[in-house]
């Protein structure tokens, strides 16, 4: 059995100069500088998938120019909006449940181009 790689701390009740979430030095530290978002079109897409989640579905919100910072804050709107649970996973906002309707007025009242994806 393989023992996990460590940053060589053992134990303290400080952060000390190395940064908590990646083990780097503060200088160097990866996890705090925020992630560009990647550009697409221009157009918000809104699609259904079942896939891997034992028949339940989500709808899929891909193509938004944001940081995962703003997609958190714009995924906990859209889910009181339609009154389900959700995440945000590497830019797509996942909504438990088929909401793409609810979805699509709400992103079109915020000024966004969207289109229905899939099927």
């Amino acid at each position: 059995m393989k023992k996990p790689k460590s940053n060589g701390l053992v134990y303290s009740t400080d952060g000390g100069r190395s940064c908590p979430g990646c083990g780097h030095p503060l200088k160097q530290c990866r996890c705090s500088r925020q992630k560009i978002p990647q550009q697409g079109d221009g157009v918000v897409r809104i699609g259904r998938q079942t896939k891997g989640r034992k028949g339940s579905g989500v709808s899929l919100i891909t193509g938004l120019p944001l940081g995962e910072p703003d997609l958190k804050k714009l995924a906990k709107q859209l889910k009181k909006k339609c009154g389900s649970g959700g995440t945000v996973k590497d830019g797509v906002i996942e909504i438990q449940g088929d909401h793409r309707e609810a979805l699509v007025e709400a992103l079109q009242k915020m000024g966004y181009t969207v289109k229905l994806a899939g099927g």
